[in-house]
């Protein structure tokens, strides 16, 4: 299936180009690339980017000049075009993702190889950014773990390179566990299981930890199974939503026995880490 490349040149860019990010993220956009005076947004030709664009750019909402320019790219161009853009990513002195075709380059920390194909997560997007520096920053890391909406299985393969022995990296889309599959088998990780499903394949499973990267809305629909799915003492990390939003999540959690032990921010975007408290049993 070929792809759509919209190019979105905005005037002043923020906060807009993060709002945007968010809004086409919920409307079948599945990768963005941030320029120096805009953004470059990714998806497949099947969805409806007229009725999108007017809905979103044209609406007269977004106080800002926008020049947009849409463009088709043939599939079979697709990695050539993740390879032009994709550069590597350092997260601190922590780890250095890099991509396949990446050669000769200085890295930090652990490294994390990351063939993107469609799917998000590469580290380049403040909120993978910032969930890959708290799984570092954990005090340690649990047997069990879900990486929940697992994009391209980068956090996933952050968490067993840091000691976890049992993961289960769920996505929605199946080309995103194929991907996740790939990315695994490419970091030599044993202990990740990839599947395609939705918030019932956590049903019935307990973890130490739970990553979501996902939006905000989904987020809280999927809040009360993380919390029955999360031991005592156990850690949720969360992000997908911008700082604004943190008052709200937090006050959402208040009623699951999730307290907020941490707050990361980038760019707008935040990163929550709540830990559950103790129940009886």
């Amino acid at each position: 299936m070929d792809t759509v490349e919209l190019t979105v040149k905005l005037i002043p860019k923020d906060p807009w180009s993060d709002i945007l990010i968010a809004e086409l993220s919920d409307r079948g956009f599945d990768s963005f690339v941030n320029t120096d005076d805009g953004l470059i947004a990714y998806c497949e030709d099947s969805v409806d980017v007229d009725k999108i664009i007017s809905e979103t750019l044209l609406n007269g909402k977004m106080t800002v000049d926008v020049d947009i320019y849409k463009s088709i790219i043939p599939y079979q161009n697709w990695n050539a075009k993740w390879e032009a853009d994709f550069q590597p990513v350092y997260i601190e002195e922590y780890a250095t993702i890099i991509a396949p075709f990446h050669k000769e380059i200085e890295t930090k920390g652990n490294v994390v190889i990351i063939q993107p194909q469609m799917s998000f997560g590469t580290g380049h997007h403040q909120t993978t950014w910032m969930m890959t520096k708290a799984l570092f920053e954990l005090d340690n890391m649990p047997e069990h773990v879900l990486d929940m909406g697992t994009g391209t299985g980068v956090l996933a393969v952050v968490a067993e390179k840091l000691g976890a022995r049992e993961i289960l990296a769920i996505d929605i889309e199946d080309w995103s566990v194929i991907n996740a599959q790939e990315n695994t088998d490419r970091n030599n990780c044993k202990t990740i299981t990839c599947v395609c499903g939705d918030i019932d394949k956590v049903i019935g499973n307990s973890f130490g930890l739970i990553i979501a990267n996902i939006n905000k809305n989904i987020l809280k629909a999927h809040m009360k199974t993380y919390s029955n799915a999360l031991l005592n003492e156990g850690t949720l990390l969360l992000s997908g939503f911008f700082s604004s939003d943190i008052d709200e999540i937090v006050e959402f959690t208040k009623e699951l026995n999730l307290e907020k032990t941490k707050v990361l921010a980038k760019d707008e975007w935040a990163c929550i880490q709540f830990t559950k408290s103790k129940t009886d049993l």
